[in-house]
């Protein structure tokens, strides 16, 4: 491996995220607001680490290694995402824990935040946290390789590190032109989105922040209620349709637009993740009206909202907190399944859960009939082995590290239920959890120890674990082979 390569690229994603921050200090100008001082001071400290990694590195015509892609991917998030909460620390509006868990929740479309009140806080520093959303929802690396093409030859160890999802499926055959399709189709959404909410109530501002934070599947919001703050069935129904949306495969979208509708028909995760999504709504809206007495629409609004925003973005419209412990254990699952592969969601993935029903179901026929020979079949093609077995060692790996999570969490002396909530959350990049970060709460009350703990479930999460566990291994950052 090459450390000036990475070095290299690195500092050109720095350089992006600095040229990021430009946007809220130009608002900050505009209102006269502290703190454009902040940004400023932020921005300097970016060029300059910026300046050195590109000084020290060298990029070069021959393709990158998987290592280096790995290194750039890894190394990019955790440089990005510590140089992202520059703006609350320089501002002095969090500490460097907060700002650091702040920064994270962000660029991983968590939406956990660790500020008991955002009132105080100047509109810019609320739009940079949006934007931290909007970033990491997409992908830093696929922005980046869209916008930056000269970031070198075979960068595609860099997407596959960084995509969601059992395959790394492209809708067009040159990396390049499927991130500028992507980012394009990003684009689009966000502002149809911004243009809704406009139409539904919202100032310009507000609108096009909510947009970024929904179609980023992030769940921040410039309200301390959140999503509550609308207090409006037609937001909330437009905010749950886009949350739908952004839990979907963009790559599937992009078909849709080039081939027509009819390539839904040939998929079998959107079908299945809309059929879940369904029966999800069905079933929590039954029981707040058997529960709640509730009304048969007002149970159906609130359960459709919540049940498209904890498989997504984590936005919060009632405290689902106070639901039977059958709607919330419906959330749960929701929690750990996520969106779609190729989606802005994080999560197992739908396809991942499809893939293991049918194969769990072809191991019970194949009991059955030792003789007969069983398929996994997943939008019509076959699926091999390899890959079925990929999908059983990271749904293995993802319990497993739930579990983990919330054993250490225990003994730091939080209870078992609110342990499992928050690793479920955390690891599936959701944000509120039940208990003590409910949907009411925020994390700010937690120790640092359980937040240190938090941020790394939350990288782990959104780079779907293999990422940075790579990393771990000592010989990973040897330079005597290239992968």
């Amino acid at each position: 491996m090459d450390f000036r390569v990475v070095c290299s690229l690195i500092g050109r994603l720095i350089l992006a995220e600095c040229a990021s921050m430009a946007v809220p200090l130009a608002l900050a100008l505009g209102y006269g607001e502290e703190s454009a001082a902040s940004f400023i001071a932020s921005m300097a400290v970016c060029l300059v680490v910026s300046y050195v990694c590109i000084e020290q590195g060298v990029l070069k015509d021959e393709k990158l290694t998987m290592r280096e892609g790995i290194a750039v991917t890894g190394l990019g998030w955790l440089s990005v995402t510590v140089l992202g909460m520059l703006p609350y620390l320089c501002g002095g509006y969090l500490g460097l824990l907060d700002g650091i868990f702040e920064s994270i929740s962000g660029f991983t479309g968590t939406g956990a935040t660790v500020i008991p009140d955002l009132s105080p806080l100047p509109s810019s520093i609320l739009f940079w946290r949006m934007m931290t959303h909007w970033f990491g929802g997409l992908g830093i690396i696929v922005i980046f390789l869209a916008i930056l093409p000269q970031a070198g030859q075979s960068s595609v160890y860099m997407y596959e590190a960084e995509s969601t999802g059992p395959t790394s499926e492209r809708v067009m055959p040159r990396l390049h032109e499927m991130t500028i399709a992507l980012f394009k189709l990003y684009i689009f959404l966000t502002s149809v989105a911004a243009l809704v909410y406009f139409l539904c109530g919202m100032t310009p501002e507000i609108a096009v922040t909510h947009a970024m934070s929904t179609i980023g599947t992030g769940g921040f919001s410039t309200y301390n209620d959140n999503a509550m703050h609308f207090a409006s069935p037609v937001v909330e129904i437009w905010m749950t349709v886009f949350m739908i949306l952004a839990g979907g495969n963009f790559g599937l979208y992009y078909k849709i637009w080039r081939k027509g509708p009819h390539v839904i028909r040939q998929n079998t995760e959107f079908k299945a993740y809309i059929l879940i999504l369904a029966l999800a709504m069905t079933a929590i809206a039954a029981d707040l009206v058997w529960a709640k007495d509730l009304d048969a629409l007002t149970a159906f609004r609130y359960a459709s909202f919540q049940v498209g925003s904890l498989s997504t973005t984590g936005f919060v419209s009632t405290d689902f907190d106070q639901w039977p412990a059958f709607s919330k254990g419906v959330l749960l699952m929701l929690m750990i399944m996520g969106g779609c592969a190729g989606s802005t969601a994080s999560g197992v993935k739908v396809s991942r859960i499809v893939l293991l029903v049918k194969n769990a179901a072809a191991v019970v026929r194949q009991k059955l009939a030792p003789r007969h020979v069983v398929e996994v079949r997943m939008n019509g093609r076959l699926v091999d082995e390899d890959t079925l077995m990929r999908v059983g060692q990271f749904f293995f790996l993802y319990i497993f590290f739930i579990l983990v999570w919330t054993l250490i969490l225990t003994a730091c002396g939080l209870s078992t239920f609110d342990s499992f909530g928050l690793s479920v959350t955390t690891m599936g990049n959701i944000g509120p959890a039940f208990g003590i970060a409910g949907a009411t709460c925020t994390y700010a009350g937690l120790p640092a120890f359980v937040k240190a703990v938090l941020c790394f479930a939350m990288l782990l999460g959104r780079l779907e674990l293999y990422t940075l566990l790579v990393m771990l291994r000592p010989d990973f950052w040897q330079t005597s082979h290239r992968w």
